[in-house]
């Protein structure tokens, strides 16, 4: 966006629109950049960003002396050194609609890319300072269990659970919690596998 001088503070506006480029028809989106007052030849440069595919592509289309072309050369650099830039494809596609990512975002996928996104990240170095900490670069991701259920599933991967707990501790009162506390060890030293419960809940018959 830098490379079309749209305002820094449009930013996360624009990363929200072009994040639903999958789900809206494609002028829909256009007309919602242009009714955000970004300009018309700006919304096509973006769009036609978004659809590059190669490192090289986007260097072409930014300049050798971009910085981000940069930062990603160097990531890719770095995976390819630690043996798993195989398991990376490059997508300008990708926008995660989150205004605290700083600098690279991704996107995790099953390797038929049959399912939607498993996880989705990126890097942030003023999250920190939100939650009153000090701002330290850092990444991270999210992931959907649903997702990662649905995968295990067509994999034949779930594992079959069986029963874990042998017995169930809990006082009946507040007073018994030290007894509940040394009759769940007993058990334990004799190789069961107990829960002990010492919140005081009310129980339910």
């Amino acid at each position: 966006m830098e490379h079309h001088s749209i305002p820094k503070d449009s930013f996360s506006a624009v990363c929200v629109m072009v994040d639903k480029i999958e789900k809206m028809p494609i002028e829909d989106i256009k007309k919602e950049l242009r009714v955000a007052g970004i300009p018309s030849d700006a919304v096509e440069g973006i769009l036609h960003a978004l659809s590059l595919r190669s490192l090289s592509e986007l260097e072409e289309f930014l300049g050798s002396d971009s910085g981000a072309v940069a930062e990603l050369k160097l990531l890719f650099s770095f995976a390819n050194e630690y043996g798993y830039a195989d398991w990376l494809q490059f997508d300008a596609s990708v926008v995660r609609g989150l205004a605290y990512y700083t600098g690279t975002v991704f996107e995790g996928f099953d390797k038929d890319r049959k399912l939607r996104a498993i996880c989705g990240g990126g890097r942030y170095d003023r999250l920190l300072s939100t939650f009153g900490g000090s701002d330290i670069p850092a990444c991270g991701f999210g992931f959907g269990d649903a997702v990662i259920v649905e995968l295990l599933r067509e994999k034949n991967l779930i594992p079959i659970l069986t029963q874990e707990i042998d017995d169930i501790v809990f006082p009946v009162n507040g007073e018994l919690k030290q007894a509940a506390a040394m009759v769940a060890s007993n058990l334990r030293n004799k190789g069961r596998i107990v829960d002990l419960i010492l919140e005081d809940k009310r129980l339910k018959w």
